[in-house]
């Protein structure tokens, strides 16, 4: 179906609205955002509604919603359940638009990645130059940044040179963890811990008492501790004791952001409320390195 120029703006705006309000849409707010006479707005969404892209709600809070052809018009899926992928202009959220789309229109140059996204929201501030985010998707938890280069305003679309992008695998952190831990005696000395975390390789262990993970031991605490002439110290005087669990059914993305959360190198995972494994930021380091 061929559209005019601001019979597409219309049902762009209409659509954008009506997932920010859920309720119908008065032109007069169609024609605010557009800027536009709401005259204007009036007549073209009576040849809308003949084409039958829109339909009208009487009553006091009535107003336009759009309809499925409206999607299908436009190309944009309609989905029951929509998740919002957010975008940022220049490092500010773009407060009512999501990214619908992504495409990339090079991948194989050695030098160069470019991309377009197709945009539910207002575009009409997006310039060149500016710097753009789009993401965390919802399932592969992408996030791509780049280079506005051009603005497509006939199809809501933005291009950009991807200058960065970042996904974590989506499998639960369960999968990615020590299992099972190195643990630490609450009784060993400074010097036993010590030759454990070298043994192994690790920068910190959780620690147990009678079977029951208590605590966490690193070799910052084993600094701490020299750097005082505290020789005789034993791990139950020198661990932290306030643990950082994490549920073994969380996604990597979600787990990632504790490290930094709580400046921290290691938590412990938990399944069904046990202490199963660790998970250290190293860890998650060589996940990604295999790709």
């Amino acid at each position: 179906m061929e559209l005019t120029p601001i019979q597409k703006d219309i049902i762009i705006t209409l659509i954008n609205l009506q997932r920010q309000k859920d309720r119908a849409i008065k032109g007069e707010e169609i024609a605010e955002v557009i800027q536009r006479n709401p005259g204007t707005i009036r007549n073209q969404m009576q040849l809308l509604k003949a084409l039958g892209l829109v339909e009208g709600v009487p009553g006091p809070k009535g107003g336009y919603k759009p309809t499925g052809a409206a999607y299908d018009a436009l190309r944009i899926q309609q989905l029951k359940n929509e998740s919002v992928v957010p975008i940022y202009r220049n490092n500010v959220i773009v407060n009512g638009a999501t990214a619908a789309e992504i495409s990339f229109t090079t991948v194989r140059s050695p030098e160069m990645c470019n991309g377009i996204i197709r945009v539910l929201g207002n575009i009409k501030d997006f310039a060149m130059d500016d710097k753009v985010q789009i993401g965390p998707t919802p399932v592969n938890r992408l996030i791509i940044r780049g280079e506005i280069t051009g603005r497509d305003d006939t199809n809501n679309s933005i291009l950009f040179d991807i200058t960065e992008m970042v996904s974590l695998p989506k499998k639960q952190v369960k999968h990615y963890m020590k299992y099972p831990p190195v643990l630490v005696n609450i009784n060993a000395s400074i010097q036993e811990a010590t030759r454990i975390l070298i043994r192994n390789n690790i920068h910190g262990a959780p620690v147990e008492d009678k079977g029951k993970v208590v605590g966490i031991v690193t070799y910052t605490d084993i600094g701490h501790a020299i750097a005082q002439g505290k020789m005789n110290l034993k791990v139950r005087d020198l661990m932290t004791k306030e643990l950082i669990t994490v549920d073994g059914d969380m996604q990597l993305y979600d787990v990632v952001k504790l490290f930094h959360k709580y400046n921290v190198s290691r938590l412990i995972v938990t399944v069904n409320g046990v202490a199963k494994g660790t998970l250290s930021k190293t860890d998650v380091l060589n996940e990604l390195a295999v790709y």
